[in-house]
């Protein structure tokens, strides 16, 4: 099963890593997982990995959109920074 101190560390290595190399790790994984030659167990590990990178890189963007609506809205200019999803 999953090895939690291990997941803990990368937990944290993530927290520290950039938006791309958070989405680097990410895509590795996404080719893994779809090659198919996973052993269960080790698919499990990378599939939980993958979510929290996925989190990690949304909470990023969030970050990114408010901190540019921020700098907009200290200027002056209204943008309306919604995305259509």
């Amino acid at each position: 099963m999953a090895n939690y101190e291990t997941l803990d560390a990368h937990n944290e290595k993530t927290e520290e890593n950039s938006f791309e190399e958070n989405l680097k790790e990410l895509e590795n994984i996404v080719f893994k997982l779809e090659n198919g030659e996973v052993p269960l167990d080790e698919a499990i590990n990378e599939f939980h990995r993958a979510m929290i990178l996925v989190k990690t890189c949304d909470d990023k963007l969030n970050d990114a959109k408010d901190t540019l609506a921020k700098l907009v809205k200290d200027n002056d200019d209204i943008i309306d920074f919604n995305v259509d999803e």
